[in-house]
């Protein structure tokens, strides 16, 4: 089977639009966000639930350390199971219910949907497609406006989901840093999609297992490029809050292991290097995705942006990675762009 060329996937061509698409969404979204973030100011829920599969429940993890550090809402994410598979009604009266979704098609996604609305729940969907079933049943519909996604793998269509979560967050909180920010994150984007990652597609050509570290708001982006490497490159990847790896699964990691960590430039960030360090010690092969990493990435013009700069760079190292690796990374084996769980 022939490969195509880097630039010629459909996964790079999606990926590298991401800035174009959320400079869109944030122009076209302004008004209903702002309207339904005062709202929520006006009769605030008691906590917010998130409910979604694959790509968009990394979105979700974003979303409930956004939500839970710049509004101090607790944030649970729904098992969907519980509510399509057991059928077992949920206490739910008051709570915001965010849906996030590609198709919008997904059957245990939409009952979950419709038993939060029976149990009195607000649910507003983050939805690519405006027609599906899951945007007809929401209360509010944040239309995510990436276009058409062919490639399986999802890329500007979770970059749009992060913007929705974070201009969403930005008005309800009227954090005037924050909403600087929205202005100037296509840019920042941009510049991200040009990072030199090519020590990690060059280390990783050969490779079978790996960790990708993160740790609060980069939690999600660490389940993102696990999720990738597995999907378009046959790679097994584990994603841990650098945190979390200290119980247990570092012992795996010594000389040779890869590691790949996303240092946030936050409060969580001196802890995800001081890991990778000790990592380092160990001889593991260490990757560090920062300002002034060996993965460089551009400032970020507020540190809840970085996990979108950290995804797009990683996107565009993925698609050569997949390439490079015998994989064509728009045509995942067994996989398709719609998966409809139960």
């Amino acid at each position: 089977m022939s490969l195509p060329a880097p630039h010629d996937t459909l996964m790079y061509r999606e990926a590298a639009e991401a800035a174009d698409v959320i400079a869109a969404q944030f122009s076209r979204n302004q008004a209903a966000l702002e309207t339904l973030a005062a709202s929520l100011r006006a009769a605030p829920p008691p906590f917010v639930v998130t409910c979604a599969r694959g790509s968009s429940d990394h979105a979700a993890t974003y979303a409930k350390y956004l939500l839970e550090t710049r509004l101090g809402l607790v944030t649970a994410s729904a098992s969907p199971s519980v509510g399509s598979v057991y059928e077992a009604p949920l206490k739910l009266r008051g709570a915001l219910y965010i849906v996030i979704s590609q198709s919008g098609k997904s059957p245990d996604l939409l009952r979950n949907a419709q038993a939060a609305r029976a149990a009195g729940a607000r649910v507003v969907a983050l939805v690519n497609v405006e027609d599906s079933p899951l945007a007809q049943l929401a209360e509010t519909v944040i239309p995510l406006g990436a276009g058409a996604e062919r490639s399986v793998a999802a890329t500007k269509s979770y970059l749009a989901s992060l913007s929705a979560i974070l201009q969403l967050v930005a008005y309800w909180s009227q954090d005037a840093a924050l909403i600087a920010a929205l202005r100037a994150l296509p840019d920042a984007l941009r510049h991200a999609w040009n990072s030199d990652w090519s020590a990690l597609t060059d280390g990783l050509v050969s490779a079978h297992n790996l960790f990708v570290l993160g740790r609060g708001l980069g939690l999600g982006a660490a389940q993102e490029a696990a999720l990738k490497f597995k999907e378009t490159c046959g790679l097994h990847a584990e994603a841990y809050s650098s945190a979390e790896v200290k119980h247990g699964p570092m012992a795996l990691v010594g000389p040779g292991f890869p590691v790949l960590a996303f240092a946030q430039p936050d409060e969580t960030g001196a802890g995800t290097r001081a890991v990778l360090q000790e990592f380092g010690a160990r001889d593991a092969q260490v990757w560090l995705a920062d300002v002034d990493g060996d993965l460089p990435l551009p400032v970020a013009p507020h540190p809840a942006c970085a996990p979108l700069l950290t995804v797009q760079a990683f996107y565009r190292a993925i698609n050569a990675l997949a390439l490079r690796r015998g994989h064509n990374p728009d045509l995942p084996p067994h996989l398709n762009k719609v998966t409809e769980t139960v």
